[in-house]
C-alpha cells in the first residue's frame, strides 16, 4: 500500500496528547504513529491487560480516524469478515451491489478507517488469508461484487496475546511480513500505580502502590504460569473499598483486604502444571508478604481454580 500521512500532520503533538491519556506507553505510541504515518499495518503483541486495545482506540480517536472493531475467534469466517449477499434481496433483484451486506473489512476499506482485529492469533487461517491479500494489494476482490479499493487512511491494526496462551496458534510469516510488530510488556510499577489511581479516583496512593506490588508479584512467582494484569489491581482496590464499607473496617484490615484479593486475583492467575497448590494459596501468600498476618479466612473450598 502506498505511504500516506495520518490525518494529524503534527505527530509530535499527537504523541504528546496520547501520552497524557495512555500512561507509560510513550515509546509504543511513537512507534505506532510512525508506522501508520508511513502507510504500514501494525500488530501489537503482548499479554492480556497491557492496554493494547486502549492504546489503539486512543490512536484512532486522536487522529480523527474511523475505528472498526472485530473480535478475533474461531468463528470469524471470511464471510463474517468480508460480508455477504442478502438471500431475499438476491432472489428479488439478483447479485447487485445493493444486495451485498458489508462486513467489517469492507466497511473499513470503503471509509478509510482502522480495522482493529483483536486476538489475531485466534482467527482461522482461511480468514487470515483474506487479510493478507488486503494488506498486500490495498484492495479486495469479492465474487459477483467486484473490486473494493482501500480508501486513503485504511490500516489494519491487530493485537494478539503470546501464541502459547490457551486457544491461540502461531501466526504465519506471511502475516508478520506485512505488518510492523510492536511488543507490549507490562508497564513499570509507577505507571501501573498511576493507572489504578486514574481508574479509582480518591484511592490512597500508598494502598494503590502496595496492591500493585502484590499484583506484580503474581507475575514473578515460580509456581505461576500467567500472572494478573493491572486490571486485577483495579478490581482489588474497588472490591476492598466496598467490602470495608460493608464491614466497617479499613480496606486492608484483617480479612477484608485478603478477601478482596482472593476475589480479584485468584481467577486471573494460572499455575504451572504439576503444582500441588491452588491459586488461593498463592494469593494468600503474596498478600501476607505485603500486608502482614491476619486471622483465618475461609477460602471457600479447595477446588482446582487457577490451575487451568
Amino acid at each position: 500500500m502506498a505511504s500516506s500521512s495520518t490525518s494529524n500532520p503534527d505527530l509530535r503533538a499527537t504523541a504528546a496528547a496520547l501520552d497524557a491519556r495512555v500512561v507509560g506507553r510513550r515509546r509504543e505510541i511513537e512507534i505506532i504513529l510512525a508506522a501508520m504515518a508511513s502507510g504500514r499495518h501494525v500488530l501489537l503483541e503482548g499479554p492480556p491487560g497491557t492496554g493494547k486495545s486502549t492504546l489503539l482506540r486512543a490512536v484512532a480517536d486522536a487522529g480523527g480516524t474511523g475505528f472498526v472493531f472485530v473480535e478475533g475467534n474461531a468463528e470469524l469466517t471470511p464471510a463474517r469478515l468480508v460480508g455477504h449477499f442478502d438471500p431475499p434481496m438476491v432472489i428479488d433483484a439478483g447479485y447487485t451491489a445493493d444486495a451485498f451486506v458489508d462486513g467489517p473489512l469492507i466497511t473499513a476499506l470503503r471509509a478509510g478507517s482502522l480495522l482493529y482485529i483483536e486476538e489475531l492469533n485466534r482467527v482461522p487461517e482461511e480468514t487470515l488469508n483474506v487479510v493478507i491479500t488486503v494488506m498486500s494489494e490495498g484492495e479486495l476482490h469479492v465474487p459477483r461484487l467486484g473490486r473494493i479499493e482501500a480508501a486513503a487512511g485504511f490500516r489494519l491494526v491487530a493485537a494478539m496475546n503470546p501464541f502459547d496462551a490457551v486457544g491461540t496458534a502461531r501466526i504465519s510469516s506471511a502475516v508478520y511480513d506485512r505488518m510492523c510488530r510492536v511488543t507490549m510488556g507490562y508497564q513499570s510499577a509507577e505507571a501501573e500505580t498511576a493507572v489504578v489511581a486514574g481508574a479509582v479516583p480518591g484511592v490512597d496512593p500508598d494502598i494503590a502502590a502496595r496492591v500493585v506490588r502484590v499484583v506484580r508479584a503474581t507475575r514473578a512467582h515460580p509456581e505461576v504460569r500467567v500472572g494478573s494484569s493491572v486490571r486485577g489491581a483495579i478490581d482489588l482496590v474497588l472490591v476492598a473499598a466496598e467490602l470495608a464499607a460493608l464491614r466497617g473496617t479499613g480496606p486492608t484490615d484483617g480479612a477484608t483486604g485478603l478477601d478482596a484479593a482472593l476475589a480479584a486475583l485468584s481467577g486471573r492467575i494460572r499455575l504451572h502444571e504439576g503444582t500441588d497448590r491452588h491459586a488461593d494459596d498463592i494469593v494468600r501468600e503474596l498478600w501476607v508478604a505485603e500486608f502482614g498476618e491476619f486471622g483465618d479466612v475461609d477460602s471457600g473450598g479447595e477446588g482446582d481454580q487457577g490451575k487451568a
